[in-house]
């Protein structure tokens, strides 16, 4: 009895130590294709074409010699032998303390099987590294997340489970997370998906005047100023206002020639073609029509002629003063109305295409907290600021109480809208050089970095050009954890 027992366990010994092959061959059994993972103990992985089984002995590593088997075999089954492959596992450097590494020099024990011992001088994580060259000359390095007192040893990099789901974009760069070290990071995911985007502009702006309602006063003869009524900037001005009187001898002459015109065409009346002229030329050189009609009843000329304001608004600008002089061409005085004013801003060039005449906007005014201002863009100029790289836009706001005034600055929030657009949370992207990455959810703990291409970003979310697909869950909160242990395990040139 003690007899058949001894053998017994040695044969049980010879199946854990992952050499099932050879006790079938001692036992006059010739060497097959390789058994099914349930068979054999061992945990099975997909990468480069091939499928990777390996296995500890005693399944829960523990410090000090443990045994690693590794199985290599085809998709179809067949043992893949004469492999060399290199294999150690390494704890991380912790502190003062270096990383630690043990080798593990595998040798082969049966066709598409290897082993060799691993000596874990101390307890806590170990992730172990496989590399080897498959038989088409493709390089294949896989990682695993071992640690001492803990039986599962998930793969962490280079390959997926053999029968496990796959998803599009997996590649050899996926990494494993534990459901104890997600919570230890703070994973959280979200999802890609279409969205309504729209993105707020803000530009700066400032408070000016409507061109279009600014008036200059000029003459067209020189003269002299006699009585100046508009005497100070920021004068109000009301339409038809005595702005200021003015000697010109040429107006005088005019004025004269006027009424001997009257005198010698009595009979012709208003309608002579010789009068109209006369009074014409009056009305050209800035008299006003009820000037001209005070000159008949009064039939003398007068010395100093009043020149009235066409419009209302407010005194902006005085170049003149009593008895100055005025030449012809030259700027006397210019108002402004301010029933309307323009806010013109500037938006950087990288959002300027967005912006468009006719979008709505809203304009605040830093001392005037709590107060927005409804406004629409009513042009955008068609060149840029050369020294900021910003390009100028227009809005014309109401100001019936005149509290918006020339000078002041100003802020103004457009709304682009961008439409329909697949796009994923921006905590989700990280920064690697010039690429953007997100990390794809595949489940069963495993995450895949990939590669995309981003667009615009708007309201917390980042248009996804290429790289993501609808549906797909990514990575939202520990991505730059998951993303340093990605480089460490897959090495950067995945990036």
């Amino acid at each position: 009895m003690n007899r058949r027992i001894t053998l017994g366990s040695t044969a049980l010994a010879a199946l854990l130590l992952g050499g099932f092959a050879v006790y079938l061959t001692r036992s006059g059994s010739a060497p097959g294709p390789a058994t099914d993972a349930r068979e054999t103990g061992l945990s099975w992985y997909r990468a480069a074409g091939l499928e990777v089984g390996l296995t500890t002995v005693p399944a829960t590593p523990n410090v000090g010699d443990n045994k690693l088997v590794v199985a290599l075999r085809t998709a179809e089954g067949e043992p893949v032998s004469d492999i060399a492959i290199e294999a150690y596992a390494e704890m991380p450097a912790m502190g003062a303390m270096p990383a630690m590494r043990a080798p593990v020099d595998l040798e082969r024990v049966a066709p598409g099987r290897y082993q060799g011992s691993m000596n874990l001088s101390m307890r806590g994580e170990w992730p172990l590294t496989l590399s080897f060259e498959s038989p088409a000359g493709q390089p294949v390095r896989l990682q695993f997340d071992l640690a001492t007192d803990r039986a599962d040893m998930p793969i962490a990099a280079g390959g997926v489970p053999v029968g496990g789901a796959t998803a599009a974009g997996d590649a050899a760069g996926a990494v494993t997370i534990d459901n104890r070290r997600r919570q230890m990071i703070g994973v959280e995911t979200g999802t890609a998906i279409h969205r309504d985007l729209t993105k707020v502009i803000r530009a700066l702006g400032e408070v000016a005047y409507d061109e279009r309602l600014l008036s200059h006063i000029t003459l067209k003869f020189d003269g002299y100023i006699g009585d100046l009524k508009a005497d100070y900037v920021g004068a109000p001005v009301q339409e038809g206002e005595v702005l200021f009187t003015v000697y010109s001898p040429q107006l005088l002459a005019a004025q004269q020639e006027y009424l001997e015109t009257l005198k010698r065409r009595r009979k012709g009346g208003a309608d002579d073609p010789l009068i109209q002229a006369a009074r014409q030329r009056l009305r050209l050189w800035d008299m006003a029509p009820e000037e001209i009609d005070l000159l008949e009843r009064r039939g003398a000329p007068r010395d100093f002629v009043p020149i009235h304001a066409p419009r209302s608004g407010t005194l902006v600008e005085r170049n003149v003063a009593d008895g100055s002089a005025a030449r012809a061409g030259q700027t006397l005085l210019s108002f402004a109305d301010l029933s309307s004013v323009w806010v013109e801003a500037r938006v950087f060039e990288a959002d300027l295409e967005l912006v468009h005449a006719g979008m709505a906007a809203t304009v605040t005014l830093p001392y005037l907290p709590g107060r927005a201002y409804p406004a629409t863009v009513e042009y955008v100029y068609p060149y840029l600021e050369a020294d900021s790289r910003t390009g100028r836009i227009r809005l014309s706001l109401d100001n019936p109480d005149g509290v918006l005034k020339p000078a002041m600055y100003a802020e103004v929030a457009l709304q682009a809208d961008l439409g329909h657009r697949l796009s994923v949370p921006e905590e989700a992207i990280v920064v690697a050089g010039d690429s953007r990455v997100v990390f794809v959810d595949l489940g069963g703990g495993r995450l895949n970095p990939v590669r995309i291409e981003t667009g615009r970003r708007a309201q917390g979310y980042v248009e996804v050009l290429e790289g993501l697909s609808m549906g797909d869950s990514v990575v939202t909160s520990g991505n730059f954890l998951i993303a340093a242990e990605t480089r460490l395990k897959t090495g950067i040139q995945q990036w």
